[in-house]
């Protein structure tokens, strides 16, 4: 059983930085692949990064590749998404999701545990 908590949200403008932090609860959470998946009013939920339980693999959206970075620390039990130059259009509340797959997956449906997300608003 794993348990995710993200943070790190918040109200921004064009052009800015924030990053984002999931933090479990459990102690294998260092065996799980871990991603970060954003849904925006009205749209289904998109993948945006992965990476693997070693953190020696990561994944990226192309709409996100060069401006986000997923990275993790295993002793905290955290996940991170530095997220750089953000857009209006990366406004979306912002998940992560845990799973013991070696290889992360970018559909949601194969994921099995979630967090309750965390708002990303950027202003134009």
């Amino acid at each position: 059983q794993v348990q995710l908590v993200e943070s790190g949200g918040g109200l921004v403008q064009t052009g800015d930085s924030l990053r984002l932090s999931c933090a479990a609860s459990g102690r294998t959470f260092s065996s799980y692949a871990v991603g970060w998946f954003r849904q925006a009013p009205g749209k289904e939920r998109e993948f945006v990064a992965a990476i693997t339980w070693s953190g020696g693999n990561t994944y990226y959206a192309d709409s996100v590749k060069g401006r986000f970075a997923i990275s993790r620390d295993n002793a905290k039990n955290t996940v991170y998404l530095q997220m750089n130059s953000l857009k209006p259009e990366d406004t979306a509340v912002y998940y992560c999701a845990a799973d013991l797959s070696p290889v992360p997956a970018t559909i949601v449906r194969l994921y099995k545990y979630w967090g309750q997300g965390t708002q990303v608003t950027v202003s134009s």
